[in-house]
């Protein structure tokens, strides 16, 4: 995040890690990358990791919409999530993180292919749930990228107090082979 609490993006070669996906499709089936394939120099002795979104909803019972924290409560956040992408950049299990703009912003985008596209404003007004940000992280397990979500749904919340943050897990797919 910059000191103005927007999440800066990390790009994966600064990480060191590919920028390829992380499943894969084998007769209808989802395998982790690697697995009944062979790696780069043509042996199955590669890495095998998955890339997963860690997605941050912003519905939290019991806790006041950010843009009326307190500074320092403001400060203690964004120090926490500057920690936490740093750690992960050192772990080399950052791809990438990104805080959202309010969901007021958004566009809704439809087309046909055809007729120009149907554009409306973001979500309706009364939702209180909305995707505020995410980080892709690129680690071995399921359960390492659990441990991530955990760290982060503690987040300080006002007086420093853990917010509990739902922080969603999902694993990052790769297209199918279809040439052949």
């Amino acid at each position: 995040m910059t000191d103005t609490g927007v999440r800066r993006h990390t790009n994966a070669a600064v990480v060191g890690r590919s920028a390829t996906g992380c499943m894969s499709r084998s007769r209808a089936r989802l395998r982790p990358v690697g697995e009944g394939r062979a790696g780069p120099t043509g042996d199955e002795h590669r890495e095998r990791t998955v890339k997963y979104m860690l997605l941050m909803k912003y519905d939290v019972e019991g806790v006041p919409p950010i843009d009326t924290w307190s500074p320092e409560d403001l400060r203690r956040q964004i120090q926490f999530q500057k920690d936490l992408d740093a750690s992960l950049v050192e772990s080399g299990e950052l791809v990438g993180a990104e805080g959202l703009a309010w969901p007021d912003t958004a566009k809704l985008v439809r087309s046909d292919g055809v007729q120009p596209p149907v554009i409306t404003d973001g979500p309706f007004a009364e939702s209180k749930e909305f995707l505020a940000g995410f980080w892709v992280v690129d680690v071995e397990s399921e359960a390492r990228a659990i441990e991530i979500a955990a760290t982060a749904s503690a987040s300080p919340g006002p007086a420093g107090v853990p917010m509990q943050q739902v922080i969603e897990v999902r694993a990052l797919m790769e297209a199918p082979d279809v040439s052949g």
